[in-house]
């Protein structure tokens, strides 16, 4: 592996909630697609995103600042879900689901920050 990011599980996990809400969002309704399908994918996306661009060698405090932007972006996604759900857009199995996983990430990331 090239990359830092790529040893750490807390990328994976978030890579791959990351395309499960990129599917999500497709069966939200159409005229959401430039507001909260939008918003929600680039929250998700951003998670990934941080982690990676924090981990390429900087100082340790850096790469703290990363992860905290990303678990502020993953608790973005969950407010995202609350809308979502309470627009009828998801189901309740749905936001459990998501709303489970984001709370496994949180804690994966909080712990990352705390372990250095």
């Amino acid at each position: 592996m090239a990359f830092r990011f790529e040893e750490l599980k807390v990328w994976h996990f978030a890579l791959r909630l990351c395309n499960e809400i990129d599917i999500l969002v497709k069966t939200f309704p159409r005229e959401e697609l430039y507001s909260l399908c939008s918003q929600m994918k680039r929250a998700a996306d951003s998670v990934v995103l941080n982690i990676a661009e924090g981990s390429t060698g900087q100082s340790i405090p850096e790469f703290k600042r990363f992860l905290g932007i990303g678990l502020r972006s993953a608790v973005e996604v969950v407010s995202c879900l609350f809308i979502a759900q309470t627009r009828k857009y998801i189901n309740d199995n749905d936001f459990k689901k998501y709303y489970d996983e984001y709370e496994v990430l949180c804690k994966m990331i909080t712990k990352l920050r705390g372990s250095m």
